[in-house]
């Protein structure tokens, strides 16, 4: 048996009780046809890149899954069929990912450059800024002067 990861976004106005209840749903599918399925992660509600059917966010799942082709391909037509999944993708892995993936990781906020104006100098304020006064520019080039400004 091929062993996969499979993400798939149901539509952001069904509640995390009912995409629990569609992995769960897959999960039968994925073990009826003779595989398992191991890590179940629920990303929850996410903003979309883009529209997709008029939704703008959607709840993101993932499942690690041990099974023969025909139990994936099962599962992915069922999943055509369902008007609460957007999007779906498998992708054939060679080994799973131990501990969390890569969304559900804590990202340490303190690790990240500080923007506070240590690579800038310091911030001005709005008023800061010297007003020029136009009246007093030397012509460009080899124009004369204006006669309304003279």
């Amino acid at each position: 048996m091929a062993l996969y990861e499979h993400v798939f976004l149901a539509r952001q106005d069904v509640s995390a009780q009912q995409v629990d209840a569609l992995v769960e749903q897959y999960k039968g599918v994925i073990e009826a046809n003779g595989g398992k399925v191991g890590r179940i992660e629920n990303w929850g509600l996410k903003s979309l890149t883009y529209r997709i059917n008029k939704n703008r966010k959607a709840h993101y799942a993932l499942m690690d899954i041990d099974a023969p082709a025909a139990a994936i391909h099962e599962m992915e037509r069922q999943m055509r069929i369902n008007e609460d999944i957007l999007r779906y993708m498998t992708i054939a892995v060679e080994a799973h990912e131990e501990g969390p993936s890569a969304m559900m990781q804590k990202r340490d906020r303190d690790d990240r450059p500080r923007r506070d104006g240590d690579d800038r100098g310091p911030r001005r304020e709005f008023g800061d800024r010297p007003r020029r006064d136009f009246g007093d520019r030397p012509p460009r080039g080899d124009r004369p002067p204006r006669e309304d400004r003279a």
